[in-house]
C-alpha cells in the first residue's frame, strides 16, 4: 500500500475524457488509493467508491478528500501480515451521465416468412445516483468498462421480440404502414427493460428493410411509380447494363432486341435459297 496521496480523475495527460462517446462506466482498482487522496468529478460525471464489495459513497459533480477507513502509515505495516497485499482494496467507478448512443442490429422475419433487417438507434443516459447504484449493480464488469456494446448486447432479446411481435403477422408489403406501432412497442418493452439497469432510454429510430438486396432494389423501384412487373423489367435492365449489354433498353422496354435490320416481311422459300433441292 502507498502512503503517499493521489489525485484519482478520470481526464488523461492530454486532457480527454477517459469514458469518451462510448464507455457508460470505468472502474479503477489501485492500491495506492488511501484515506486522503484527491477524488475529481467532472460536470458529466458519477462516482462510486466501493471497498471490499460495499458501497462506500457516491459523489456527483466536485472534488473530495476520500475518507477511508485505512490509515496509510498503519495500511504499510498491515500490509506486511497480508503477504504484501493491501487488506484495503478501493474501486473507483465513474458513471458517464451524458447521451450515449447505442445502436442493435438484427433479423426478423414477416408474415411470408420473408428475412427482413432491422436497425435500432437510440440514446440513453444514466440520470441520477440511485440510477448510477442500479447500474453497478444489476450489470456486472466484465472487464474495466462498461461501453455501449454492452448495453446493446443486454437490450438486443427485448429489441428483437418487440418488433417480431408485430412483423411476423405482417406482410412485407404493409411493414412500412406499421412502423409507428414497431416503433411505440420497442420503445416500451426497451424502456421497461432498461429502467432495471438504472437506465434512462431517450429518442429512438426503427428503420426495417428487406434483406435481400435484389428485393430492395425492386421495392424501390415501385416507389417511384413501377408496376410489378415494370419493376422486374427495370432491375434486368439495370443488371444488363452493368454487364455493358446493349441490349438492356430493350429489356427496360419490354421490346425484343434483333441482330440486324428489322425483318420487313415474309419470303417464300424457292430455288435461289436450294430449298426445292
Amino acid at each position: 500500500m502507498a502512503i503517499t496521496r493521489q489525485v484519482i480523475t478520470s481526464l488523461q495527460r492530454d486532457g480527454t475524457d477517459a469514458l469518451g462517446t462510448r464507455t457508460v462506466a470505468m472502474k479503477i482498482v489501485d492500491e495506492s488509493i488511501v484515506s486522503g487522496s484527491l477524488l475529481t468529478v467532472e460536470s458529466n460525471h458519477f462516482c462510486i467508491l466501493k471497498s471490499r464489495g460495499a458501497v462506500l459513497n457516491v459523489y456527483e459533480t466536485g472534488q473530495y478528500q476520500l475518507q477511508t477507513p485505512d490509515k496509510p502509515l498503519v495500511g504499510s505495516v498491515v500490509q506486511g501480515f497480508f503477504g504484501g497485499s493491501s487488506p484495503w482494496v478501493y474501486e473507483v467507478i465513474y458513471i458517464n451521465r451524458s447521451k450515449l448512443l447505442v445502436r442493435n442490429e438484427g433479423i426478423a422475419t414477416s408474415a411470408e416468412m420473408a428475412e427482413m433487417s432491422y436497425v435500432v438507434d437510440y440514446y440513453i443516459h444514466i440520470d441520477s445516483k440511485q440510477e448510477a447504484l442500479d447500474l453497478i449493480t444489476h450489470m456486472p464488469f466484465a472487464g474495466a468498462v462498461i461501453d455501449t456494446k454492452e448495453i446493446a448486447d443486454y437490450a438486443g432479446p427485448a429489441i428483437e421480440q418487440a418488433i417480431n411481435q408485430i412483423i411476423q403477422v405482417t406482410k412485407m408489403e404493409n411493414i412500412n404502414e406499421r412502423i409507428s406501432d414497431v416503433r411505440e412497442a420497442v420503445k416500451l418493452h426497451l424502456t421497461d427493460f432498461l429502467k432495471v439497469y438504472g437506465i434512462m432510454l431517450n429518442d429512438l429510430k426503427v428503420l426495417i428493410m428487406p434483406r435481400d438486396e435484389r428485393m430492395r432494389e425492386l421495392i424501390s423501384l415501385q416507389a417511384i411509380g413501377l408496376s410489378p412487373i415494370e419493376a422486374v423489367r427495370y432491375y434486368l435492365a439495370l443488371r444488363m447494363a452493368d454487364k455493358g449489354l446493349v441490349s438492356a433498353p430493350n429489356a427496360a422496354a419490354g421490346v425484343p432486341f434483333n441482330i440486324g435490320g428489322q425483318p420487313t416481311g415474309f419470303y417464300p422459300l424457292g430455288d435461289e435459297v436450294g430449298a426445292t433441292r
